[in-house]
C-alpha cells in the first residue's frame, strides 16, 4: 500500500474545525485500513512557531513549512487568518502546491490558493458566506456557490468547516475503499457521508422564511407533507391567494420560487427515506410526492448525478445496535 504524506498548513486564525476535521479522518482511515503508514499527517507554520486558531486555541505544529517533505495531499484550511494573509505563506502555497499530487482546500482556504494562482481556470466552491467576494476578487476562477465540495482534477475545495470531513471522507474512498471511509464515518459519529454535489444548504435554511404568516404557515406545510398536491394553484388556495399572487409573493419574501421550493423539500425527504429505511424505492416516490419511481430518478440525476438505487447504495445509514 502506498504511502501518502497528508500535509495540514497552520497559520494564525485558522478555522481549528477546518484543520481537526480532515486530520481526524485520515488518521481514522490509517487504523481502520490496519496500514499505519496509508496516511502520514504532518501539520506545517511558518517558522515552526505555535498559532492561535480563531477561536483562541493554540496549536503546535509538527515543523516549519521550509522543513516539510513533498506532500502526497496538501490540505489548506480556512478562517479568519485568510482575510490578510501573510505573503510568505501566499508565497509558500504559489511555490509548493503545484508540486503536491492532490491540493485540498477547507471552507476559506480556498482563497489562500485562490491568491497564490492555484485555482485560476478551475471550478471552485468555498464558504457560502464568502462565495459573492470570491467571484469578485478572482475572475479567473468559476466559482460554484452551491455544493459542499468540488473536485476539479487534483484540485478539491469544500464549503464551510465540515464540509472538509466529508470532502476527506471521499478521498479516502478513492484510495482505500467504501468500507474503510465508512468505517472512519460512523467513528465520527457521521451519520451520512454527504455526497459533493449535495447544496450547503437544506431547502428551509437556503430560503428565506417568509415574512407574512399565510406564505410562512404554506412552507412548514409543505416541509409536512411532501407527498400532498403541491402545486401552485394548491398552495395558493392554502395561503388564501390568487396563484399569480402568490408565486410572485412566494418569491419575492422567500429568494426562490414555489416550485424550486418544492422540488428541494420533496429530494431531500427523499433522501432522508433512501438512508435511513428499507422501504422500496417505488413506495419513497409515491410518499414524497414523485408518483413514479422514474420521475424520482429523473430527480435524482438532475440534482445529484445518481439514481435513488445507487444512492442508497452509497449513502444508508448501516442500523446501529
Amino acid at each position: 500500500m502506498p504511502e501518502r504524506t497528508v500535509l495540514v498548513v497552520l497559520f494564525d486564525g485558522v478555522q481549528s474545525l477546518d484543520v481537526t476535521g480532515p486530520l481526524e479522518v485520515f488518521t481514522g482511515a490509517a487504523k481502520a485500513a490496519g496500514a499505519p503508514s496509508a496516511y502520514t499527517v504532518r501539520t506545517a507554520a511558518l517558522g515552526g512557531e505555535p498559532v492561535r486558531t480563531s477561536s483562541g486555541l493554540t496549536v503546535v505544529p509538527d515543523l516549519a513549512l521550509a522543513d516539510a517533505p513533498r506532500p502526497h495531499t496538501l490540505v489548506v484550511p480556512g478562517g479568519e487568518g485568510t482575510r490578510g494573509p501573510d505573503d510568505r505563506l501566499v508565497a509558500w502555497l504559489r511555490a509548493h502546491g503545484p508540486g503536491a499530487a492532490r491540493l485540498v482546500s477547507v471552507c476559506t482556504g480556498a482563497l489562500l490558493l485562490a491568491e497564490a494562482g492555484l485555482l485560476d481556470g478551475r471550478r471552485a466552491t468555498t464558504h457560502w458566506s464568502v462565495c459573492e467576494h470570491f467571484a469578485r476578487a478572482y475572475p479567473r476562477i468559476d466559482v460554484d456557490p452551491d455544493p459542499i465540495y468540488v473536485r476539479d482534477g487534483r484540485v478539491s475545495t469544500s464549503a464551510g468547516v465540515t464540509a472538509g470531513i466529508d470532502l476527506a471522507l471521499a478521498l479516502v474512498e478513492e484510495d482505500l475503499g467504501r468500507d474503510v471511509a465508512l468505517t472512519v464515518a460512523r467513528h465520527l459519529v457521521v451519520f451520512l457521508r454527504r455526497p459533493g454535489n449535495q447544496a450547503q444548504f437544506s431547502a428551509q435554511l437556503a430560503a428565506q422564511t417568509a415574512r407574512r404568516d399565510p406564505l410562512r404557515e404554506v412552507q412548514h406545510w409543505v416541509t409536512e407533507h411532501p407527498g400532498a398536491d403541491l402545486s401552485v394553484e394548491a398552495l395558493a388556495g392554502r395561503a388564501a391567494l390568487s396563484p399569480r399572487h402568490f408565486a410572485r409573493a412566494f418569491r419575492a419574501e422567500t429568494g426562490t420560487t414555489p416550485g424550486r421550493y418544492v422540488e428541494r423539500v420533496r429530494l431531500e425527504h427523499a433522501r432522508r427515506l433512501l438512508e435511513d429505511t428499507a422501504d422500496a424505492v417505488a413506495h419513497v416516490s409515491r410518499s414524497c410526492g414523485y408518483g413514479t419511481p422514474e420521475a424520482m430518478r429523473r430527480a435524482f440525476l438532475k440534482s445529484l448525478g445518481v439514481g435513488p438505487a445507487e444512492y442508497r447504495r452509497r449513502f444508508r445509514t448501516a442500523p446501529h445496535s
